[in-house]
């Protein structure tokens, strides 16, 4: 072998190879091949779930039978319109723990787009022994949203429903008041009408409802007869009044359904506690979030659970797959939407 020459030995080798292959295929081989390769195709394809080919509607997730996934598995395709020779303007939630604040851009078709927004500032309520010292805090709030161009005449002062009666956020609207600002109060049912006006898209409005888990109340709302309904149940802190989770589930189970049966597709959802939720599965610094299942978070605070415990109530009362948080929406913005 040794004296053979390069071109030689490339010769043989040649031919061994052919040898090789042919018995190969003479006795069955490229047959096996075949058949491994078509099991492979079908095996591929069966674990292949239908739902996969198929196109989503916009907003739709994969989930099918109207089953809420355990993690947030889509992104949620719609952005919002911009506005058109905007005007700022600002709104404070008076609570009694702090302010909320938020500065928007507005254009007369009510295309807005949130510019500044400030939450639990408790800065405001430190100190304030006495009415000297309201004054001058809120004057030095207000000079802050005026510095950012909001005119005086734009800022709005709201009060929830569930700070109404605290004694700080009395003395607060005494002194606004004295200041020449007008404090706005709202009942339950109309911050749920605001909150819709603030989170539900105008293409959504007749296939979605809109939720608000808030401390002291749930607001769920829907457009019903060419308007906004708005009902009330409990909220995520029922269990400081040692309330049972099983009766809070019950009464939020039977609220919710009454939601219509076609608003089901998709829920809008914000508050303190959804805010929690969608920390855990935001994608970057997206406005829109799908939420998790109820029953994929594992938060161990008492107000978060008492929270979940609601939502689970929701999406059970409704089979709604897709809980869709909006990061600038909240009902003192659909305060500024409702002014002229």
């Amino acid at each position: 072998m040794k004296r053979l020459t390069v071109a030689g030995r490339l010769l043989i080798t040649a031919l061994i190879l052919a040898a090789l292959y042919f018995g190969f295929k003479y006795f069955g081989g490229q047959k096996a091949l075949e058949s491994m390769t078509d099991r492979t195709r079908t095996e591929s394809a069966e674990g292949t779930s239908e739902s996969e080919y198929k196109t989503p509607e916009p907003g739709s997730t994969s989930s099918p039978d109207n089953e809420a996934s355990d993690v947030a598995s889509s992104s949620f395709d719609y952005t919002a319109p911009e506005p058109v020779n905007g005007t700022l303007k600002g709104v404070v939630e008076l609570g009694a723990s702090g302010f909320n604040s938020f500065i928007i851009k507005v254009d007369s078709q009510k295309r807005w787009k949130l510019e500044k927004a400030e939450f639990g500032n408790s800065l405001v309520t430190e100190n304030m022994a006495t009415d000297a010292d309201i004054r001058m805090g809120l004057k030095k709030y207000i000079g802050s949203m005026l510095d950012f161009g909001v005119s005086g005449k734009n800022i709005h002062f709201v009060v929830s429903s569930g700070a109404a009666k605290a004694d700080v956020t009395q003395k607060i609207t005494k002194a606004l008041r004295d200041l020449g600002y007008q404090v706005n109060q709202v009942t339950p049912e109309q911050e749920g009408q605001l909150g819709f006006k603030s989170a539900l898209p105008e293409l959504y409005d007749q296939r979605a409802f809109v939720t608000d888990i808030g401390s002291g109340n749930t607001k769920i709302s829907w457009m019903e007869n060419n308007r906004v309904r708005a009902i009330e149940t409990y909220g995520a802190k029922y269990y400081q009044d040692n309330v049972d989770d099983s009766k809070v589930y019950n009464e939020v189970l039977a609220k919710a359904k009454q939601v219509p049966t076609d608003r089901r597709k998709t829920c809008f959802i914000i508050g303190g506690v959804p805010f929690e939720m969608a920390k855990e599965v935001r994608k970057g610094k997206e406005r829109y979030t799908v939420l998790s299942a109820p029953d994929a978070y594992k938060l161990e605070n008492a107000k978060s659970k008492a929270g979940i415990n609601i939502y689970k109530a929701i999406a059970d009362a409704t089979g709604t797959n897709q809980f869709v948080f909006d990061w600038d929406a909240n009902f003192t913005i659909g305060f500024l939407l409702s002014l002229p």
